[in-house]
């Protein structure tokens, strides 16, 4: 009995085939059989077991098969979300450009214009001109993470001098929301790690929490370490984050904040880089969200 490549399939996966009449499938055409070669080696390499010594567990050809199309549907998913959030940006740096161009062009056509007023409308060029910037930094970070896959370059580093110092970049930002960072720690703390890229982590999660803080509200930032794990947390008051959301916060392109919010919302790829760096230091990165506040956690092997 020669049967179809995907017929071979539905009869394996859906019907659950005995033995018996698995090897007597395996009859298959030579073009069947050479696609089945080619796309699904492990499968042939089962199927040539049980039609030879019938003493292959059938369940292994089938947990192969719904991985893969578990793996092939979370891929789909994905470039639908990333090719979305192009669309959405694109259309997003319209925005900024447009009015930085209508700000300029009045600054152009009207000489003289009263200082106060000039002053105005540059800030806000300058102000547009910074979004776009964001803009096309997510931009890249899509291309990039698509195209690239991180690599580790690791040196001695002391881990309290870099949070402190991205949050002394943050300074200019916190004045004029009127926010403040308290950053804490007993010990000082030296790991080995990539520092562009743990630099690059924890510039992301403060960013995120300054975003979705409450206004004029405190930030903490806390770094405790025992004998083997460093572990820090970044704490910030704001709007709970419900359970659904949270559970997907680290999945590539995901976005939380489904209004495309021009302040909060990202490229949905913040995260998922962050997990992925923390992982690759052999650490762990989560987070959890109550009524009055978010937390981050970071731990990561002395």
């Amino acid at each position: 009995m020669a049967v179809s490549y995907n017929k071979l399939w539905k009869l394996l996966v859906d019907k659950k085939m005995s033995k018996a009449d698995l090897r007597k499938a395996a009859g298959l055409a030579p073009n069947t059989m050479t696609k089945l070669r080619r796309d699904e080696p492990v499968a042939m390499g089962v199927l040539e077991k049980i039609c030879g010594t019938l003493d292959t567990d059938f369940g292994e050809i089938v947990e192969y098969k719904r991985e893969s199309e578990k793996m092939a549907q979370l891929a789909k998913e994905n470039e639908q979300k990333k090719d979305e959030l192009i669309v959405y940006l694109a259309h997003d740096i319209k925005t900024p450009l447009t009015s930085m161009i209508g700000y300029l062009s009045i600054l152009d056509e009207i000489d003289d214009m009263p200082k106060k007023q000039q002053q105005k409308y540059i800030k806000i060029a300058l102000d547009k001109s910074y979004r776009l910037e964001d803009l096309i930094n997510e931009l890249f970070d899509i291309a990039r993470f698509n195209s690239e896959k991180i690599v580790l370059v690791k040196e001695e580093l002391n881990l309290n001098l870099m949070i402190e110092q991205i949050i002394d970049d943050f300074y200019p930002v916190l004045k004029e929301l009127n926010k403040k960072i308290n950053f804490t720690y007993t010990k000082t703390v030296m790991i080995n790690g990539d520092p562009d890229k743990l630099g690059r982590v924890f510039t992301n999660l403060i960013k995120n929490a300054i975003n979705y803080s409450q206004d004029e509200s405190d930030i903490t930032i806390t770094l405790n370490k025992d004998e083997n794990t460093v572990n820090v947390a970044i704490i910030n008051k704001g709007k709970q984050i419900p359970k659904e959301k949270l559970a997907k916060i680290f999945e590539k392109f995901y976005r939380a904040d489904t209004s495309r919010n021009t302040k909060t919302g990202g490229s949905g790829l913040g995260l998922a880089i962050a997990k992925e760096i923390i992982e690759l230091h052999k650490g762990k990165i989560e987070a959890e969200s109550t009524e009055e506040e978010t937390t981050f956690k970071v731990s990561l092997p002395l």
